[in-house]
């Protein structure tokens, strides 16, 4: 399944390329020399990149929790005597600093100096080392959550593979319009920044709503991004009549339009974000009690259903200091990136060179993240026909999950 709806797990976190971005310096962790070209059953060592935003803009979103989501995945797989458990794994940290420039340095310094077996990524700049990767290191699996957007993702055939669904700007699905219209809306609106991806997902989110029968009554696509100044966002929406609300933008932002909203009197059967599901939003008690009510589309399946998947996820979360055991996005990213990494090696052997680990990966169709995900990603096509994801609403400071949409599904619609 190389493509999905625009509303995906994460899909916002691409707005991060809106940001400029300052320095260049890569970081690294882990010991010493140890062997690129191969997995490793014994005492080999599989050296992985860990490429990620550690410095500039996007850093407070994503710093170190991409390989603290790596190391709660690996630490559970140990743990529980994985297939391939005697590998090894040396983890080396790379900082593309917050832009696309320093995304391709990095992505030559781990492929030309580091000798990795395989890239995990979590940053919405990958596109700026996409072109190399592609064509110059074509035999490296790189893994990422493909926030970033580039089309080379969604392509069978590869060595690129996403680790979360991959938004597709040529279809929109059903699944977002019918849960809006599910909650009793008649009238959408919605806001989004002046950047590709969060645009796209107001335009298929308002398409979905008209499918399912909505008017669309106020949308703006020029929100500057990270404001707090919301005033004529809210008057907009108020004056459309609109009852029902989908934000694709930070919930810094999106908490702002809810706050307004309600010192305006403005009642409304749903607010729908994007964005915010994770123990950030808990650890905040201001934003606890300003987000009561609104709800969140999510991916993967919420720590609330308490299946054995979500229970394994939240464990390893709580072994990382997390209370909650509801991981923020970035390390949920960086423990989706491993769990993958896990499931290639164990399709091609846990001492498979690289390419036979591409190719292994590249005719898959199995892999769902242990049971988190509602569908298993395909990576032998790109067309899909149906998108599932997950609703919560949060009440008091747990996430609920919305009845008969956890998950709820929906068909493409052409358009």
């Amino acid at each position: 399944m190389r493509t999905t709806t625009r509303t995906a797990v994460g899909a916002t976190c691409a707005l991060l390329m809106a940001l400029t971005a300052c320095g260049s310096d890569d970081e690294e962790g882990g010991a010493a020399a140890s062997s690129g070209g191969g997995g490793g059953g014994g005492s080999q060592t599989v050296k992985v990149g860990i490429l990620t935003p550690l410095s500039g803009p996007a850093a407070a979103t994503y710093g170190t929790n991409a390989r603290t989501g790596i190391e709660a995945r690996l630490a559970a797989y140990a743990e529980e005597g994985g297939e391939c458990a005697d590998v090894e794994f040396e983890l080396v940290e790379a900082d593309d600093a917050s832009n696309p420039a320093g995304s391709l340095a990095s992505s030559q310094r781990l492929v030309q100096q580091e000798d990795v077996y395989a890239i995990l990524s979590t940053s919405p700049f990958t596109f700026g080392g996409i072109q190399f990767l592609t064509t110059q290191a074509t035999e490296i699996p790189v893994l990422g959550d493909a926030t970033d957007q580039n089309p080379a993702w969604r392509e069978p055939g590869n060595n690129l593979f996403q680790s979360q669904a991959v938004p597709d700007p040529t279809h929109v699905f059903g699944q977002l319009g019918e849960y809006l219209a599910a909650i009793g809306g008649t009238k959408f609106a919605g806001a989004s920044f002046p950047v590709q991806a969060s645009q796209a997902a107001l335009e298929a989110a308002a398409e979905s709503a008209e499918a399912a029968g909505l008017d669309v009554g106020y949308t703006n696509t020029e929100v500057p991004f990270g404001t707090a100044d919301v005033g004529a966002i809210v008057l907009g929406i108020r004056d459309s009549g609109a009852d029902v609300l989908y934000l694709p933008i930070t919930f810094d932002t999106a908490l702002a339009i809810v706050e307004g909203l309600r010192q305006a009197d403005v009642e409304l059967k749903g607010i729908l974000a994007a964005t915010g599901y994770g123990n950030d939003l808990l650890e905040s008690a201001p934003a606890v009690a300003a987000a009561q009510g609104v709800s969140f589309s999510v991916g993967y399946a919420p720590a609330a259903l308490e299946t054995p998947a979500t229970e394994r996820l939240a464990t390893a979360v709580r072994d990382q200091g997390v209370e909650s055991g509801i991981p923020a996005y970035a390390m949920a990213s960086g423990w989706f990136n491993a769990d993958l990494l896990l499931h290639g090696l164990e399709l091609a052997g846990c001492d498979a060179t690289r390419a036979d680990f591409v190719a292994a990966l590249d005719q898959d169709a199995t892999w769902d993240a242990g049971g988190l995900y509602p569908n298993p990603i395909d990576y032998t096509t790109a067309d899909i026909d149906q998108v599932c994801q997950y609703f919560v609403t949060l009440e008091g400071e747990e996430f609920v999950p919305v009845e008969d949409a956890s998950p709820a599904c929906g068909e493409r619609i052409d358009t």
